[in-house]
Protein backbone atom coordinates (compact mmCIF):
# COMPACT_ATOMS: atom_id res chain seq x y z
CA UNK A 1 0.00 0.00 0.00
CA UNK A 2 1.26 3.10 -1.14
CA UNK A 3 1.63 5.27 2.44
CA UNK A 4 2.66 9.48 1.70
CA UNK A 5 -0.09 10.45 -0.29
CA UNK A 6 -0.24 14.38 -1.70
CA UNK A 7 -3.67 15.38 -2.17
CA UNK A 8 -4.37 18.82 -4.37
CA UNK A 9 -7.78 20.85 -3.49
CA UNK A 10 -7.90 18.38 -0.10
CA UNK A 11 -9.99 21.02 1.63
CA UNK A 12 -12.93 21.12 -1.01
CA UNK A 13 -16.08 19.16 -0.58
CA UNK A 14 -14.71 15.65 -2.45
CA UNK A 15 -10.97 16.02 -0.88
CA UNK A 16 -11.74 16.35 2.61
CA UNK A 17 -14.11 13.47 2.65
CA UNK A 18 -11.06 11.22 1.22
CA UNK A 19 -8.41 12.72 3.25
CA UNK A 20 -10.47 11.54 6.00
CA UNK A 21 -11.02 7.96 4.45
CA UNK A 22 -6.92 7.82 3.51
CA UNK A 23 -6.06 8.78 7.19
CA UNK A 24 -9.01 6.12 8.43
CA UNK A 25 -7.00 3.53 5.73
CA UNK A 26 -3.67 3.71 7.23
CA UNK A 27 -2.29 6.57 5.11
CA UNK A 28 -0.31 10.03 5.75
CA UNK A 29 -1.80 12.72 3.93
CA UNK A 30 -0.53 15.81 3.25
CA UNK A 31 -2.82 18.38 1.34
CA UNK A 32 -2.19 21.53 -0.72
CA UNK A 33 -5.40 24.11 -1.30
CA UNK A 34 -4.88 27.66 -2.05
CA UNK A 35 -8.96 27.88 -0.15
CA UNK A 36 -10.02 29.82 -3.49
CA UNK A 37 -13.32 28.05 -2.80
CA UNK A 38 -12.56 25.90 0.18
CA UNK A 39 -12.23 26.54 3.99
CA UNK A 40 -9.29 25.59 5.88
CA UNK A 41 -11.95 24.73 8.81
CA UNK A 42 -12.79 21.46 6.68
CA UNK A 43 -8.85 20.50 7.38
CA UNK A 44 -8.92 21.29 11.19
CA UNK A 45 -12.29 19.06 11.16
CA UNK A 46 -10.99 16.40 9.38
CA UNK A 47 -8.50 16.01 11.54
CA UNK A 48 -10.54 15.49 14.78
CA UNK A 49 -12.35 13.33 12.91
CA UNK A 50 -9.57 11.31 12.17
CA UNK A 51 -8.51 11.16 16.21
CA UNK A 52 -5.47 9.40 16.70
CA UNK A 53 -4.51 9.40 13.12
CA UNK A 54 -4.89 13.28 12.68
CA UNK A 55 -1.09 13.69 13.07
CA UNK A 56 -0.77 12.25 10.00
CA UNK A 57 -2.40 14.95 8.11
CA UNK A 58 -0.58 17.73 7.14
CA UNK A 59 -1.48 21.16 5.20
CA UNK A 60 -0.17 23.53 2.78
CA UNK A 61 -1.97 26.59 1.38
CA UNK A 62 -0.50 26.68 -1.88
CA UNK A 63 -1.51 27.31 -5.46
CA UNK A 64 -0.86 24.46 -7.69
CA UNK A 65 0.81 27.10 -10.79
CA UNK A 66 3.24 28.28 -7.60
CA UNK A 67 5.91 26.17 -9.17
CA UNK A 68 8.72 27.38 -7.30
CA UNK A 69 6.55 26.34 -4.02
CA UNK A 70 5.29 22.99 -5.42
CA UNK A 71 9.10 22.38 -6.52
CA UNK A 72 10.30 22.52 -2.74
CA UNK A 73 7.69 20.64 -1.31
CA UNK A 74 8.37 17.42 -3.26
CA UNK A 75 12.21 18.24 -2.92
CA UNK A 76 11.20 17.61 1.05
CA UNK A 77 8.72 14.77 1.09
CA UNK A 78 8.70 11.22 -1.06
CA UNK A 79 5.33 11.29 -2.40
CA UNK A 80 4.19 7.42 -3.07
CA UNK A 81 0.64 9.05 -5.26
CA UNK A 82 -0.79 11.94 -6.19
CA UNK A 83 -5.18 12.45 -5.95
CA UNK A 84 -5.65 15.63 -8.09
CA UNK A 85 -8.80 17.34 -7.06
CA UNK A 86 -7.64 20.94 -7.69
CA UNK A 87 -9.43 23.13 -9.61
CA UNK A 88 -12.41 25.71 -10.67
CA UNK A 89 -15.47 23.75 -10.84
CA UNK A 90 -18.60 26.11 -11.89
CA UNK A 91 -20.53 25.29 -15.32
CA UNK A 92 -21.88 28.64 -15.71
CA UNK A 93 -18.67 30.81 -14.55
CA UNK A 94 -16.51 28.88 -16.95
CA UNK A 95 -19.05 30.03 -19.82
CA UNK A 96 -18.29 33.79 -18.40
CA UNK A 97 -14.53 33.54 -17.89
CA UNK A 98 -13.07 30.55 -19.40
CA UNK A 99 -9.49 31.97 -19.13
CA UNK A 100 -9.85 31.94 -16.06
CA UNK A 101 -10.71 27.90 -15.89
CA UNK A 102 -7.88 27.19 -18.33
CA UNK A 103 -5.21 28.91 -16.78
CA UNK A 104 -6.07 27.55 -13.15
CA UNK A 105 -7.22 23.75 -13.99
CA UNK A 106 -5.25 23.20 -17.62
CA UNK A 107 -1.63 24.98 -16.20
CA UNK A 108 -1.86 24.14 -12.06
CA UNK A 109 -2.26 20.68 -13.10
CA UNK A 110 0.61 20.91 -16.31
CA UNK A 111 2.86 22.33 -13.48
CA UNK A 112 1.74 19.68 -10.98
CA UNK A 113 2.91 17.01 -13.55
CA UNK A 114 6.05 18.62 -14.63
CA UNK A 115 7.32 18.29 -10.63
CA UNK A 116 5.76 14.87 -10.30
CA UNK A 117 7.92 13.92 -13.00
CA UNK A 118 10.93 15.50 -11.89
CA UNK A 119 10.58 13.81 -8.52
CA UNK A 120 10.08 10.43 -10.27
CA UNK A 121 6.46 10.59 -8.69
CA UNK A 122 4.31 8.96 -11.56
CA UNK A 123 1.42 7.57 -9.47
CA UNK A 124 -1.56 9.82 -10.31
CA UNK A 125 -5.32 9.36 -9.54
CA UNK A 126 -7.32 12.46 -10.93
CA UNK A 127 -10.64 13.71 -10.45
CA UNK A 128 -12.60 13.97 -13.70
CA UNK A 129 -15.93 14.38 -14.51
CA UNK A 130 -19.02 12.72 -15.70
CA UNK A 131 -19.23 16.17 -18.18
CA UNK A 132 -16.65 14.56 -20.47
CA UNK A 133 -19.53 12.74 -22.06
CA UNK A 134 -21.28 16.29 -22.97
CA UNK A 135 -25.12 15.09 -24.33
CA UNK A 136 -25.11 11.13 -24.12
CA UNK A 137 -27.57 10.06 -26.66
CA UNK A 138 -27.89 6.54 -24.55
CA UNK A 139 -27.70 5.66 -20.72
CA UNK A 140 -26.09 4.10 -19.13
CA UNK A 141 -22.97 6.06 -20.13
CA UNK A 142 -20.20 3.37 -20.16
CA UNK A 143 -15.90 4.27 -19.97
CA UNK A 144 -15.94 3.50 -23.85
CA UNK A 145 -18.44 6.76 -24.72
CA UNK A 146 -17.01 8.74 -26.98
CA UNK A 147 -16.18 12.25 -25.47
CA UNK A 148 -17.15 15.60 -25.77
CA UNK A 149 -17.68 18.75 -23.06
CA UNK A 150 -20.31 21.67 -23.81
CA UNK A 151 -18.66 24.23 -21.68
CA UNK A 152 -14.76 25.22 -20.62
CA UNK A 153 -15.10 23.63 -17.25
CA UNK A 154 -16.14 20.17 -18.51
CA UNK A 155 -13.27 20.99 -21.86
CA UNK A 156 -10.65 21.19 -18.92
CA UNK A 157 -11.48 17.67 -17.72
CA UNK A 158 -11.27 16.32 -20.91
CA UNK A 159 -8.14 18.17 -21.89
CA UNK A 160 -6.40 16.98 -18.69
CA UNK A 161 -7.44 13.38 -19.49
CA UNK A 162 -6.12 13.65 -23.18
CA UNK A 163 -3.06 15.21 -20.97
CA UNK A 164 -2.50 12.10 -19.02
CA UNK A 165 -3.32 9.69 -21.72
CA UNK A 166 -0.31 11.74 -23.63
CA UNK A 167 1.89 11.20 -20.88
CA UNK A 168 1.74 7.72 -20.33
CA UNK A 169 2.05 6.67 -23.83
CA UNK A 170 5.09 8.70 -23.72
CA UNK A 171 6.53 7.26 -20.75
CA UNK A 172 5.11 3.92 -19.76
CA UNK A 173 6.15 4.14 -16.17
CA UNK A 174 3.34 6.57 -15.41
CA UNK A 175 0.20 4.83 -13.87
CA UNK A 176 -3.06 6.87 -13.85
CA UNK A 177 -6.10 6.08 -12.90
CA UNK A 178 -9.25 8.75 -14.28
CA UNK A 179 -12.19 8.93 -12.04
CA UNK A 180 -15.36 10.22 -14.00
CA UNK A 181 -17.53 11.23 -10.73
CA UNK A 182 -21.72 11.43 -11.45
CA UNK A 183 -23.24 14.11 -8.97
CA UNK A 184 -21.67 13.95 -5.47
CA UNK A 185 -24.16 14.79 -2.42
CA UNK A 186 -24.33 13.86 1.25
CA UNK A 187 -21.78 14.63 3.44
CA UNK A 188 -19.90 12.81 6.32
CA UNK A 189 -22.11 11.15 9.01
CA UNK A 190 -21.48 13.12 11.65
CA UNK A 191 -22.06 16.07 10.74
CA UNK A 192 -18.75 17.58 10.73
CA UNK A 193 -17.76 17.82 7.25
CA UNK A 194 -19.80 18.79 4.03
CA UNK A 195 -20.48 21.05 0.65
CA UNK A 196 -20.41 24.90 1.53
CA UNK A 197 -20.42 26.19 -2.02
CA UNK A 198 -19.34 30.02 -2.03
CA UNK A 199 -22.13 32.28 -3.62
CA UNK A 200 -25.08 31.06 -5.57
CA UNK A 201 -24.99 26.90 -5.45
CA UNK A 202 -24.36 25.26 -9.39
CA UNK A 203 -25.74 21.98 -8.08
CA UNK A 204 -29.41 20.63 -6.89
CA UNK A 205 -28.62 19.02 -2.93
CA UNK A 206 -26.52 22.77 -1.84
CA UNK A 207 -29.32 24.78 -3.55
CA UNK A 208 -32.18 21.96 -1.57
CA UNK A 209 -30.20 22.41 1.88
CA UNK A 210 -29.62 26.23 1.89
CA UNK A 211 -33.70 26.30 1.02
CA UNK A 212 -34.20 24.11 4.17
CA UNK A 213 -32.12 25.85 6.50
CA UNK A 214 -33.53 29.24 5.60
CA UNK A 215 -30.94 30.97 3.57
CA UNK A 216 -32.93 30.88 0.05
CA UNK A 217 -37.15 31.49 -0.45
CA UNK A 218 -37.01 28.63 -3.09
CA UNK A 219 -36.05 25.56 -5.27
CA UNK A 220 -36.44 26.36 -9.04
CA UNK A 221 -37.18 23.58 -11.09
CA UNK A 222 -35.34 23.92 -14.85
CA UNK A 223 -37.63 21.89 -17.17
CA UNK A 224 -40.61 19.76 -16.00
CA UNK A 225 -41.51 18.29 -19.59
CA UNK A 226 -37.97 15.95 -20.37
CA UNK A 227 -39.54 11.85 -21.18
CA UNK A 228 -38.92 11.30 -17.53
CA UNK A 229 -41.45 9.53 -14.86
CA UNK A 230 -42.15 12.88 -13.78
CA UNK A 231 -40.92 15.51 -16.66
CA UNK A 232 -37.50 16.89 -13.99
CA UNK A 233 -33.92 15.62 -15.72
CA UNK A 234 -32.63 12.45 -13.99
CA UNK A 235 -29.09 12.30 -12.49
CA UNK A 236 -27.20 9.73 -11.21
CA UNK A 237 -26.56 11.15 -7.78
CA UNK A 238 -23.97 9.19 -5.15
CA UNK A 239 -22.73 9.59 -1.53
CA UNK A 240 -19.64 11.50 -1.05
CA UNK A 241 -18.33 9.13 1.29
CA UNK A 242 -18.48 6.14 -1.37
CA UNK A 243 -17.45 8.64 -3.90
CA UNK A 244 -14.41 8.54 -1.03
CA UNK A 245 -14.24 5.16 -0.62
CA UNK A 246 -13.53 4.91 -4.58
CA UNK A 247 -10.25 6.72 -4.66
CA UNK A 248 -8.67 4.58 -1.68
CA UNK A 249 -9.71 1.50 -4.03
CA UNK A 250 -7.90 3.39 -7.34
CA UNK A 251 -4.79 3.82 -4.93
CA UNK A 252 -4.95 0.34 -4.08
CA UNK A 253 -5.10 -0.67 -7.63
CA UNK A 254 -2.09 1.77 -8.06
CA UNK A 255 0.00 0.08 -5.65
CA UNK A 256 -1.02 -3.57 -6.95
CA UNK A 257 -0.11 -2.82 -10.54
CA UNK A 258 3.22 -1.15 -9.33
CA UNK A 259 4.33 -4.50 -7.09
CA UNK A 260 3.33 -6.74 -10.55
CA UNK A 261 5.03 -4.48 -12.60
CA UNK A 262 8.42 -4.90 -10.38
CA UNK A 263 7.73 -8.59 -9.92
CA UNK A 264 7.90 -8.44 -13.76
CA UNK A 265 11.25 -7.29 -13.77
CA UNK A 266 12.41 -9.46 -11.08
CA UNK A 267 10.94 -12.24 -13.74
CA UNK A 268 12.73 -10.59 -16.68
CA UNK A 269 16.05 -10.46 -14.82
CA UNK A 270 15.57 -14.35 -13.99
CA UNK A 271 15.02 -15.54 -17.73
CA UNK A 272 17.81 -13.31 -19.10
CA UNK A 273 20.35 -14.85 -16.32
CA UNK A 274 18.99 -18.46 -16.27
CA UNK A 275 16.50 -18.76 -19.08
CA UNK A 276 13.85 -20.30 -17.52
CA UNK A 277 11.17 -21.47 -20.31
CA UNK A 278 8.17 -21.15 -17.99
CA UNK A 279 8.85 -17.70 -17.01
CA UNK A 280 10.17 -16.96 -20.42
CA UNK A 281 6.27 -16.89 -21.08
CA UNK A 282 5.30 -14.80 -18.92
CA UNK A 283 7.60 -11.80 -19.82
CA UNK A 284 6.52 -12.76 -23.45
CA UNK A 285 2.94 -11.27 -22.18
CA UNK A 286 4.43 -9.00 -19.93
CA UNK A 287 2.61 -5.57 -22.23
CA UNK A 288 -0.63 -7.17 -22.12
CA UNK A 289 -0.49 -7.88 -18.28
CA UNK A 290 0.96 -4.46 -17.26
CA UNK A 291 -1.59 -2.38 -19.94
CA UNK A 292 -4.31 -4.36 -18.16
CA UNK A 293 -3.51 -3.37 -14.28
CA UNK A 294 -1.38 -0.05 -15.09
CA UNK A 295 -1.25 2.53 -17.54
CA UNK A 296 -3.85 4.90 -18.01
CA UNK A 297 -7.16 3.31 -16.53
CA UNK A 298 -10.49 5.33 -16.25
CA UNK A 299 -13.28 4.59 -14.42
CA UNK A 300 -16.80 5.98 -13.84
CA UNK A 301 -18.02 6.79 -9.71
CA UNK A 302 -21.71 6.44 -9.58
CA UNK A 303 -24.37 4.09 -8.33
CA UNK A 304 -25.71 3.12 -11.76
CA UNK A 305 -29.14 4.13 -11.01
CA UNK A 306 -31.02 7.50 -12.13
CA UNK A 307 -32.85 9.73 -9.76
CA UNK A 308 -34.93 12.68 -10.95
CA UNK A 309 -35.23 16.28 -9.19
CA UNK A 310 -38.44 15.60 -7.76
CA UNK A 311 -37.52 12.63 -6.76
CA UNK A 312 -34.59 13.88 -4.99
CA UNK A 313 -36.24 16.91 -3.39
CA UNK A 314 -39.07 14.50 -1.86
CA UNK A 315 -36.56 11.93 -0.26
CA UNK A 316 -34.85 15.19 0.51
CA UNK A 317 -38.36 16.58 2.62
CA UNK A 318 -38.66 12.91 3.89
CA UNK A 319 -35.01 12.92 5.57
CA UNK A 320 -35.38 16.82 6.80
CA UNK A 321 -39.15 16.99 7.84
CA UNK A 322 -38.99 20.70 5.51
CA UNK A 323 -40.58 21.16 2.71
CA UNK A 324 -38.76 22.69 -0.15
CA UNK A 325 -41.20 25.75 -1.99
CA UNK A 326 -40.77 24.97 -5.76
CA UNK A 327 -40.72 27.43 -8.58
CA UNK A 328 -40.73 25.72 -12.08
CA UNK A 329 -38.81 26.96 -15.21
CA UNK A 330 -38.48 26.17 -18.67
CA UNK A 331 -35.38 24.11 -19.75
CA UNK A 332 -31.65 25.82 -19.27
CA UNK A 333 -29.48 25.26 -22.33
CA UNK A 334 -27.44 22.62 -22.21
CA UNK A 335 -29.01 20.61 -19.73
CA UNK A 336 -28.99 16.82 -20.91
CA UNK A 337 -32.33 14.78 -20.22
CA UNK A 338 -31.24 11.75 -18.50
CA UNK A 339 -27.64 10.83 -17.36
CA UNK A 340 -26.47 8.09 -15.29
CA UNK A 341 -23.55 5.71 -15.11
CA UNK A 342 -22.33 2.17 -15.96
CA UNK A 343 -20.05 1.00 -13.08
CA UNK A 344 -19.83 -2.77 -14.01
CA UNK A 345 -15.87 -1.81 -14.56
CA UNK A 346 -15.25 0.06 -11.11
CA UNK A 347 -16.94 -3.11 -9.80
CA UNK A 348 -14.96 -5.52 -11.55
CA UNK A 349 -10.99 -4.08 -11.73
CA UNK A 350 -11.56 -1.49 -8.24
CA UNK A 351 -13.22 -3.93 -6.50
CA UNK A 352 -15.57 -1.09 -5.52
CA UNK A 353 -19.44 -0.83 -5.51
CA UNK A 354 -21.83 2.26 -3.80
CA UNK A 355 -22.86 1.65 -0.71
CA UNK A 356 -25.78 4.02 -0.28
CA UNK A 357 -29.09 4.77 -1.56
CA UNK A 358 -30.92 8.54 -2.04
CA UNK A 359 -32.07 7.81 1.63
CA UNK A 360 -28.39 8.04 3.38
CA UNK A 361 -27.60 10.77 1.01
CA UNK A 362 -30.11 13.19 2.14
CA UNK A 363 -30.38 11.82 6.05
CA UNK A 364 -26.69 13.15 6.06
CA UNK A 365 -26.89 16.13 3.90
CA UNK A 366 -29.65 17.20 5.97
CA UNK A 367 -27.53 16.14 9.22
CA UNK A 368 -24.52 18.53 7.62
CA UNK A 369 -27.00 21.37 6.87
CA UNK A 370 -28.91 21.41 9.71
CA UNK A 371 -25.35 21.41 12.24
CA UNK A 372 -23.82 24.57 10.19
CA UNK A 373 -26.55 26.20 8.08
CA UNK A 374 -24.12 28.75 6.71
CA UNK A 375 -21.50 25.83 6.32
CA UNK A 376 -17.86 26.37 7.58
CA UNK A 377 -19.33 30.29 8.87
CA UNK A 378 -21.42 28.57 11.17
CA UNK A 379 -20.90 28.39 15.18
CA UNK A 380 -18.32 25.80 15.73
CA UNK A 381 -20.12 22.04 16.37
CA UNK A 382 -18.93 19.29 18.19
CA UNK A 383 -18.47 16.05 16.15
Amino acid sequence: MAENILVTGGAGYIGSHTVLQLLQGGFKAVVIDNLDNSSSVAIDRVKELAGEYGPNLTFHQMDLRDKPALEKLFASTKFDAVIHFAGLKAVGESVQKPLMYYDNNLIGTITLLEVMAAHGCKNLVFSSSATVYGWPKVVPCTEEFALSAANPYGRTKLFIEEICRDIHLSDPEWKIILLRYFNPVGAHPSGYIGEDPRGIPNNLMPFVQQVAVGRRPALTVFGTDYPTKDGTGVRDYIHVVDLADGHIAALNKLSDSSMLDGLLRCVHKLVVIEKLSPVRCLVEDRNMIIAFTAGCEVYNLGTGKGTSVLEMVDAFEKASGKKIPLQFAGRRAGDAEIVYASTDKAERELNWKAKYGIEEMCRDQWNWASKNPYGYESPKTTA
